[in-house]
């Protein structure tokens, strides 16, 4: 619809029109249970009043809304003909007043997507959940309002629910006379207002602190989820981050957390990882674990729950203008997650999870055409929708991990204690932090914010060592930057450039020194006369944003020695580069692959081996030569096996070679042996082949035709559970079948009765590398369908339907040809939807990526320097 897109500049011009003095929203939700009836969708009952002013009385603007209908519009006592003012999103204002009160009684449809008010219907027992998410733009799904970041206002709602129902929202409820009342909120955003209802499972407890000076702060603490996973939910552990991380941010952002109570929810079918409502922050439900899972599993929820609480101070509390300072909060929140995870919790190796994953998800996203400044150019709520990406997230807290070097950390924190305390329950921009920084560091911050935050690319730090003439010692180090041509811009680089030997059989660091690296050559004085390396790492202990590369003696000793490197950080670093030369094609896939099999199994850290076996798998089916993908698979299986049976058992090493094997077994005796563990019929010592394994397992017995719709339909008989649907769902359409594969995609394409998480788990099940003939039919049902999909379905359903669904996978002889077929629907697209444009570069890119790295093999083994 032409009014869902809002656009900057209409943002901006009402934004100078009115102020928002407060919502009042009053929602009927019993419709949610019952028996679906009728051809339309189904609905619910939402007035909203809003009183605002506008500073030019006479003039015209609009509220938002998406609905299927309006029952009835007043503007200032005066009834409007709901027919003439609003086109099913947006209510036409005329002649308004300078204090101004508009009601709007309308019928809102409930969400299969995701977005607005989601109805989730529980499979177990046939209970109904509900729960809202909005961001970008969705809070208009659920009621009247002016849907932008800088239009804040006080929030007040009831509730009528279903008998025996709970609910929530961002204010304190409480039940009175048959109607949920939540007391009225501080001034925020309108898409981080927040609604909850339903049977929860809810558990609480209290946060209590005492302030140096005296005073004292109680925030009660909730937490939620559906009734059939309360078995499974370690809400203890929950509040136990919950409560580290509330001291960790009182003692360093000095301002006391604002929105009065703590809610966290963990929900069916989100399609997110979490959202920062105050007050009720919501979760996926995956982060309630079914089965065993291994720390890495308990750190990423840590560093989620962190994360999303950093929110309510930036974000919430201090938020951005428009969707172009994004970064302003989630950039933040990124580099707060791992920072407190590390200061506040058990989970001290955070900033290597950091180093390994989110860094791997910024440097991939910083080399798509489609990548940008981390302060972007968002013209609209589609564009802002896709800027939830690694650039706004990893890198931009990356960005501020180099901030931190450059700022130093306690002028860094006190710059945040500062802009908090100006710019509290308002609104800024990105100069309005640079300036508090400079007053707090004494560092030009303009200069810095230009390279770093206003350029997009990333920079290459290669070592080039010259020894003095007997070899023994380091004549000159120089540390070489390089950008790409597409963004040439070199950036000042505070790095850590650390020395390494082999001492007995452990590749150790000797020698460190901390450099400031500007321009394309900057000589490291400090190292000058060092012992002569054997491993230079540039960016040692991960101050900067780049990717390292390596001088050929540093390669070398990598290849024999990399898994004698004793420092947890410096083999992340050095796993991460490795990594990044094989997606450029400067390592050759099949070598990174011998690298894994060959060390792998010396890795300590959990996430960074989980990690490494999820690049393996993408060195095989992405960047390794067709011809030697089938040797891959099966010495990928043997050493997984090996590695399986040779870890201590019942460790989450153990764990993470089993799914490991699983996803890369295909040959029959390989799925023989998957086919054993689930009938009881072979153990492994201390493999526990819990309800989430046994669908690790089944799944590539299904894709490989060793598993049919029978043994699909017994394995959900043993879990006939929301978590089992899903992942029934994903079996089935993994299989090899032609008449599979049409159904699947006729549900996803010509069809939108699946939820987000069925569609999801379909799509997943859909795409097999192993089945590129099978698929090879779809790339051109795929262009044909993807403009339609895009202008017919929720933005969210839309990006789902066309990222999942490229064509990523096309049989060796159709490759080139599904490049062509790309560029030929860019061609003749030109005016489709930047969004949609957009995401069809990025997987074009992707593809041809990989295209490169498997010639790069025909072209001989020279590549590898």
């Amino acid at each position: 619809m032409p009014g869902e897109n809002l656009s900057r500049d209409e943002a901006r011009e009402r934004a100078a029109l009115l102020s928002v003095d407060g919502y009042d929203v009053s929602l009927d939700l019993r419709s949610a249970v019952g028996d679906d009836a009728g051809a339309g969708p189904r609905t619910f009952r939402s007035v909203t009043t809003i009183r605002f002013r506008c500073a030019e009385p006479g003039a015209a603007s609009f509220a938002d809304l998406i609905a299927p209908a309006v029952t009835a519009v007043s503007l200032n006592g005066k009834d409007l003909d709901p027919g003439a003012v609003f086109d099913g999103t947006r209510i036409q204002l005329e002649d308004l007043a300078a204090e101004n009160e508009l009601v709007v009684d309308a019928q809102c449809a409930y969400s299969r997507t995701g977005e607005g008010m989601h109805r989730f219907v529980d499979p177990e027992d046939g209970e109904v959940y509900l729960y809202t998410q909005y961001e970008p733009a969705d809070s208009r799904r659920v009621f009247a309002n002016f849907e932008q970041p800088d239009l804040k206002a006080p929030f007040r709602a009831e509730v009528k629910a279903p008998e025996g129902w709970t609910v929530w929202s961002n204010g304190v409820g409480e039940l009175t006379d048959g109607v949920w009342q939540f007391a009225e909120t501080k001034p925020i955003s309108t898409y981080i207002t927040a609604f909850l209802a339903g049977p929860y499972h809810y558990v609480t407890d209290t946060y209590a602190r005492t302030f140096d000076d005296g005073t004292t702060l109680e925030i009660p603490l909730g937490a939620m989820c559906r009734k059939g996973l309360a078995p499974h939910f370690d809400a203890d552990d929950v509040f136990l981050i919950t409560k580290q991380g509330l001291d960790f941010f009182h003692d360093h952002f000095d301002y006391p957390y604002p929105f009065g109570k703590y809610d966290q929810a963990f929900v069916p079918e989100y399609n997110l990882g979490a959202m920062e409502n105050p007050g009720l922050v919501t979760f996926r439900e995956e982060y309630i674990f079914r089965g065993k899972v291994t720390q890495a599993s308990y750190s990423g929820r840590a560093n989620t729950i962190l994360h999303e609480m950093a929110h309510m101070w930036f974000g919430d509390l201090v938020t951005m203008e428009w969707w172009d300072d994004l970064w302003l909060k989630e950039s933040f929140a990124d580099f707060m997650g791992a920072f407190a995870l590390v200061g506040a919790t058990r989970f001290t190796d955070g900033w290597i999870t950091f180093a390994n994953r989110r860094k791997a998800w910024a440097y991939r996203a910083d080399q798509l055409p489609s990548t940008h400044p981390v302060t972007a150019d968002i013209r609209d709520l589609q564009d802002a929708k896709l800027n939830f990406d690694g650039i706004t997230y990893a890198k931009g807290a990356s960005v501020l991990k180099q901030l931190v070097a450059y700022a130093g950390q306690d002028a860094f924190l006190e710059g945040a204690r500062r802009y908090f305390k100006r710019n509290a329950y308002g609104n800024t921009r990105l100069g309005d932090l640079l300036s508090v920084l400079e007053e707090t560091s004494g560092r030009d911050m303009t200069s810095w914010a230009r390279s770093w935050l206003q350029t997009a690319g990333v920079n290459s730090l290669t070592p080039q060592v010259v020894l003095d003439v007997e070899g023994g010692r380091i004549a000159e180090l120089t540390v070489l930057q390089e950008a790409a041509e597409s963004h040439p811009e070199l950036r000042p680089h505070r790095v850590a450039v650390g020395l390494y030997r082999m001492e007995g059989d452990r590749l150790v660091r000797y020698e460190r020194a901390e450099v400031d690296v500007d321009g394309p050559r900057t000589v490291v004085v400090e190292l000058a006369g060092a012992e002569a390396p054997e491993l230079v790492l540039v960016n040692d202990d991960d101050l900067t944003y780049c990717k390292t590369r390596f001088d050929a003696t540093s390669l070398d000793t990598l290849r024999d020695h990399l898994g004698a490197l004793t420092d947890p950080m410096a083999r992340a670093l050095c796993w991460s580069a490795l990594w990044n030369m094989t997606r450029d094609a400067l390592l050759l896939a099949p070598d990174f692959i011998d690298l894994v099999m060959r060390f792998g199994r010396r890795e300590t850290d959990i996430g960074v081996l989980q990690m490494l076996h999820a690049w393996a798998n993408s060195a095989l089916v992405d960047y390794s030569p067709p011809w030697w993908r089938e040797t891959g698979a099966k010495l990928l299986a043997h050493v997984a096996l090996r590695d399986l049976r040779d870890a201590e058992p019942g460790s989450e090493h153990q764990l993470a070679w089993a799914r490991f094997y699983a996803s890369v077994a295909s040959a029959p005796e390989e799925l023989a042996l998957l086919q054993a563990l689930l009938d009881g019929t072979q153990q492994i010592e201390g493999l526990a082949v819990d309800q989430e394994l046994r669908w690790a397992f089944l799944e590539p017995l299904a894709a490989h035709g060793a598993a049919d719709e029978a043994a699909v339909a017994a394995e959900l008989a043993r879990d006939d559970t929301a978590s089992g649907k899903r992942h029934q769902v994903r079996c089935l359409a993994a299989r090899p079948s032609a008449a599979v594969k049409a159904q699947a995609w006729a549900q996803v394409v010509e069809s939108d009765t699946l939820s987000n998480a069925l569609v999801e788990a379909t799509i997943a099940g859909f795409v097999q590398p192993s089945q590129r003939e099978l698929l090879a039919p779809y790339t051109e049902k795929y262009f044909a369908a993807i403009e339609r999909v895009w202008a017919e379905r929720s933005i969210q359903i839309g990006v789902d339907v066309v990222r999942g669904l490229f064509p990523s996978y096309p049989a060796a002889d159709d490759a080139q040809a599904t490049l062509d077929a790309t560029d030929a629907w860019l061609t003749s697209h030109e005016k489709a939807a930047p969004a949609l444009r957009r995401l069809v570069l990025e997987a074009r890119d992707d593809l041809a990526r990989a295209l490169r790295a498997q010639a790069a093999d025909h072209e001989g083994r020279g590549a590898q320097g």
